[in-house]
């Protein structure tokens, strides 16, 4: 019996952190991965026309893509450590771009009023039934997310590595599949940027 429980508790401890639900959150490690991550032209919601990801880049060093739904509550949750993060490091070349999936541009417009986004927004899908066919379900599907909705996803890309031609823009990235764990991503962030801002803290007893 001891020998049982002790292995439970092994089982438990190698489970995927996405999977570790706490108190509602799908908190997920940075990690690196194969996701072969191309360029696309989307529209953004600020004024519905399409934009090219390699310009949204264009100056920066370091770009965090989260692909959200604006009903998810997972990514009401992440969504004031996004805009937290990018206030604290946008001036060091951080930027962070929302691409929305499986809601409308209306839902998407209503979650980030009255105030509207503070990073570029653009829209992939609108209707959940279109979920297979986005390449947002397919990124997840390489990177090992399981979960249904993958709201939110995160990744990482340096534009001074990215390729200048092509489809694809990077072969490996740094991904997030679920909610980022903010003192992980902001010494992450702090790193690549080379900042001397000081990394969060973890409380101490």
């Amino acid at each position: 019996m001891k020998a049982l429980v002790i292995t439970f508790i092994l089982a438990l401890l190698f489970i995927p952190s996405a999977a570790r639900a706490q108190d509602g959150h799908e908190y997920s490690p940075l990690v690196e991965k194969t996701v072969n991550y191309k360029n696309w032209t989307l529209n953004s919601l600020k004024d519905k026309k399409p934009v090219d990801l390699r310009s949204l880049v264009q100056g920066k060093k370091l770009v965090m893509v989260v692909y959200f739904a604006p009903w998810c509550p997972n990514w009401g949750y992440e969504a004031p450590v996004a805009a937290k993060l990018y206030a604290k490091y946008k001036d060091q070349g951080f930027q962070v771009i929302g691409v929305s999936e499986y809601g409308t541009r209306d839902a998407v417009s209503t979650f980030f009023a009255p105030e509207g986004a503070t990073y570029p927004v653009v829209s992939e899908s609108e209707l959940r039934e279109d979920r297979d066919k986005t390449a947002h379900y397919g990124y997840r599907q390489l990177t090992g997310d399981t979960r249904k909705w993958g709201s939110p996803w995160n990744i990482f890309l340096e534009p001074a590595s990215l390729t200048k031609t092509g489809d694809v823009l990077t072969e490996k990235a740094w991904v997030v599949n679920g909610e980022l764990i903010e003192a992980d991503v902001d010494k992450f962030i702090g790193e690549r940027l080379n900042t001397k801002t000081a990394a969060i803290e973890p409380c101490k007893n």
